[in-house]
């Protein structure tokens, strides 16, 4: 999270910043205001706000920070966490983090991850044991379900607990509630009793939005059979609003009448939402886009019990390699494992912080490309910075994927060149990878430039699983082959010490002479006959790791057809 000192001095150029996290902490500081504050108040606090007096404006106006601003997200605890629980975390933080620039500090701000452990246990995940004792507590609050893997009270407990752990392996700042918890301390009684109070507004809502069938049985309340346990789909009967009681038939045919409150009932999902986002308060919630339809009916259900729906952020969804929606059940999109095996956190908050309005492909093949972009926006991002331009970083993603302090050193050598570097020099270690680093960067080492060891780890596992395995190398046409012998003779007459922008004005020189036009044909050509790949990194850096004359002779082994054959 930012630091005190970081944030002074921020307000005036996180006013002007275009991104879209401030765009959304803008919209939020706007809701506090209209719903803390009176008509006067408000005008008073526009005028600070404009002048960025954010804590001249809480001294004056202490309602703004009476309570602190509300983030929260949601995670189903009837499976492990996965890439989408990443996400969910993500987003709220990044617009928690630059609203926290925005108002430097003065308002106080809270994400709230909420675990919807007493949903029914409706579904057995496939990456569980136990499954036979899982069936026998199916459609039980996840809570009450046993741990298949016998660590914890239960299954919801277990899988809060890898929650906790997940979001703490990845530094997030947040507090965790229990949907069980809230229930049976009575966190949600209020709500629940003024959902009883007000059914027939709820029902008047909810109904319109169900098919014939579902309309005929719904209810908001899902009470839970105090002789099974279990969650139960059936019609509310009865309701005594004076007793706060329901009355629904068991599951054995017996009429039972059960309070609403301490736990005996759980919500309807689209109820649930509302009454968590009126009794916790809260402020914002990003969801995706297909559940604008939701979020708008669970909007009116708030308005309803007598709060005031959240700022909504819809984010797009993530396509797999088909461009098809990705779904759990079909397994057709990355797991949090996968991106890891490859790449950094940074680059997967940086590919999810990119262009959240817009469908994205989630798979293999986009980490190499994201990688890279994180890394030049860093380095764009520091350079900018060192020239005294303080404004500009807060709408650079480097600054939001490392949540207002990023770090002042990045990777001397880029993802891609990584790559083709283990690709031609057959390095099956980091060892081996370094022996070449060395010889370009002569100081690093790998305590020296850790960012740069562990992105050398990265590739190799991405060459391995995925470059490796596609490789096609080709042989050359006429003019790519006297193009290529003139390369190895002006490689073979550079100076010793060549940097890397000598010599890629050399593989330029060669291209004009040869009459590529496009001059990226030429470079095509130079990947797909040395390399054996349709793109790769800027030639003049490869040949400057690689090495002078391990580039002739490559090129040498490619003109004669070895490539190829191998």
């Amino acid at each position: 999270m930012l630091q005190g000192s970081t944030l002074q001095g921020l307000s005036h150029a996180a006013r002007e910043a275009k991104s879209w996290p401030f765009e959304q902490a803008r919209l939020l500081l706007d809701r506090i205001a209209r719903t803390r504050l009176s008509d006067a108040e408000r005008d008073l606090a526009a005028v600070l706000f404009a002048q960025g007096k954010f804590h001249e404006a809480v001294a004056t106006l202490p309602a703004l920070a009476i309570k602190p601003v509300i983030f929260q997200c949601g995670y189903g605890a009837s499976g492990l966490p996965h890439l989408g629980t990443f996400g969910e975390a993500t987003r709220p933080t990044i617009v928690r983090n630059a609203f926290r620039a925005l108002t430097e500090d003065a308002i106080p701000t809270k994400l709230i991850v909420f675990s919807d452990d007493m949903d029914g246990f409706r579904k057995i995940p496939d990456n569980v044991p136990n499954k036979a004792m899982l069936e026998e507590d199916r459609d039980k609050p996840v809570t009450s379900v046993r741990d298949p893997f016998g660590e914890y009270e239960s299954f919801g407990a277990h899988n809060n607990a890898r929650l906790r752990a997940f979001l703490d392996g990845f530094g997030f700042d947040y507090t965790f509630m229990s949907s069980t918890e809230t229930y049976k301390s009575g966190r949600f009684d209020a709500v629940l009793l003024r959902m009883l109070e007000r059914f027939d507004k709820v029902q008047a809502i909810m109904l319109p939005t169900l098919g014939e069938e579902r309309r005929a049985t719904y209810s908001p309340f899902l009470p839970i059979s105090p002789k099974s346990g279990r969650v139960l789909q059936v019609p509310t009967l009865d309701r005594n609003a004076d007793k706060g009681t329901i009355t629904f038939r068991d599951e054995d045919g017996e009429l039972t009448e059960v309070p609403v409150t301490g736990g005996h009932v759980k919500l309807q999902w689209r109820p649930d939402w509302a009454a968590r986002w009126t009794a916790l308060e809260v402020d914002f919630e990003a969801s995706g886009k297909d559940l604008v339809d939701s979020v708008r009916v669970s909007n009116r259900v708030c308005q309803a019990l007598g709060g005031t729906p959240p700022e909504a952020f819809h984010f797009e969804l993530f396509m797999d390699e088909q461009n098809q929606k990705i779904s759990k059940s079909k397994g057709n999109g990355l797991t949090m494992e996968e991106w890891l095996r490859y790449g950094t956190p940074e680059s997967l908050t940086y590919y999810m912080y990119q262009s959240p309005k817009s469908a994205k492909r989630l798979y293999f093949d986009v980490i190499p490309k994201a990688t890279d972009e994180y890394l030049q926006q860093l380095d764009s991002l520091n350079r900018r910075k060192a020239e005294g331009d303080n404004a500009a970083p807060l709408d650079n993603p480097a600054w939001h994927v490392h949540r207002g302090a990023p770090p002042e050193r990045v990777s001397p050598v880029s993802f891609s060149l990584l790559l083709n570097l283990v690709a031609v020099a057959d390095a099956s270690s980091k060892a081996m990878l370094w022996a070449f680093i060395a010889r370009y960067l002569p100081a690093a080492t790998p305590e020296s430039e850790p960012l740069l060891d562990q992105l050398a780890g990265y590739a190799i596992h991405y060459y391995e699983d995925f470059v490796k395995p596609a490789k096609r190398f080709r042989s050359p046409d006429d003019r790519e082959r006297a193009a290529m012998q003139a390369l190895a003779a002006k490689l073979r007459a550079l100076p010793a010490g060549a940097d890397a922008e000598a010599i890629q004005n050399q593989v330029f020189e060669v291209g004009k002479d040869a009459g590529f036009e496009p001059l990226r044909a030429w470079f095509t050509a130079l990947y797909e006959v040395l390399l054996g790949q349709s793109q790769g990194p800027r030639f003049g850096s490869f040949v400057a790791i690689f090495g002078v004359d391990r580039t002739v002779a490559l090129i040498e082994r490619a003109l004669a057809g070895e490539l190829v054959a191998a």
